[in-house]
């Protein structure tokens, strides 16, 4: 990448000297991933992709729904395993493939994901509204646009206790590169959190080191300002906590690694603030969301509609 053209002529030319490569120009259609230029920057879709996902599932002509998990919780689960688990296996590898343009797509995912080994009736019901949500969003991917800001900020949120089977809980995380989103996780913590305050702060910590990569990654580019990174938190204690010492005698059950969100803010690597739960966009990330709400939070992250091409 860069903005001079005659050196990345030049480099090409060097390369082909000794590899045997083409340049295939603007990019279009890379490993299932189309590029759509757009008045106001590029769209990346994998339309066809999840039209070849529907119908691998028998489901080209399903119902479409307007979000991917269910709000309620079923009251009595069933243990009766699925009758394909491959098929059930194969469907749910496909979707992860398919996160990497559709972060709205990221919890469902991974929920299911947590199932791979002995999925049951319910589960397979809990894919094809997943499968059925995408049949009414096949037009959506993720926009990127020019934006006039380098600055870095992100959003981390954490669903407490929110497994009914395990009583982990679940992180999310969404990172800014100006407007663009560029990095997104939904993720179950690996151990449990004794209160709502560590386990937010185990999503600081997870962010923090995404954060901290991507900076890595800018100033090898030449691309990295010195601004330090803004993070957005929900949670008054774990803002709290990577700043004041005071509050860590009643945290000592918090794993000693997680105090590395402290020391990238006393480095002035990265400034925590706190936002209200209702701009938190992670929110997302953590659990299942009513209708309104769930629109709002993808467009947010910039998981935009586009016109397909004849």
């Amino acid at each position: 990448m860069g903005d001079d053209a005659p050196l990345i002529d030049a480099l090409l030319q060097g390369l082909s000297t000794t590899f045997k490569i083409r340049d295939l120009g603007t990019p279009g259609f890379f490993l299932g991933i189309e590029t759509l230029k757009q008045d106001d920057g590029l769209m990346l879709s994998q339309r066809c992709y999840m039209n070849d996902l529907l119908s691998r599932a028998g489901m080209s002509d399903c119902k479409p729904l307007t979000t991917p998990a269910a709000v309620t919780q079923v009251v009595s689960p069933s243990d009766q395993p699925y009758e394909n688990p491959t098929q059930y296996r194969r469907l749910v590898g496909a979707l992860q493939y398919l996160t990497i343009t559709r972060p709205d797509l990221s919890y469902a995912v991974n929920r299911l994901c947590q199932f791979m080994h002995a999925p049951t009736t319910d589960h397979w019901v809990l894919l094809k509204r997943v499968l059925r949500y995408i049949k009414g969003t096949l037009n959506y991917g993720l926009r990127l646009s020019p934006s006039t800001s380098p600055d870095i900020h992100a959003f981390s949120d954490s669903d407490w206790a929110g497994c009914p089977v395990d009583r982990k809980s679940t992180s999310g995380y969404a990172v800014f590169l100006g407007t663009n989103l560029v990095s997104w996780l939904s993720r179950k913590q690996r151990t449990v959190a004794r209160s709502s305050t560590e386990a937010e702060y185990k999503a600081l910590a997870d962010v923090s080191a995404e954060v901290t990569w991507i900076v890595s990654l800018l100033r090898e580019l030449g691309l990295h300002f010195g601004n330090p990174a803004t993070l957005w938190c929900d949670n008054l204690g774990a803002t709290y906590l990577c700043a004041n010492p005071v509050f860590h005698a009643r945290t000592k059950h918090v794993e000693i690694d997680f105090h590395f969100v402290r020391d990238k803010v006393a480095a002035d690597d990265f400034i925590v603030n706190f936002v209200s739960t209702k701009d938190q966009l992670a929110d997302i990330f953590t659990k299942p969301l009513p209708g309104p709400r769930f629109v709002t939070l993808r467009d947010k992250l910039s998981v935009a509609t586009h016109h397909p091409c004849a």
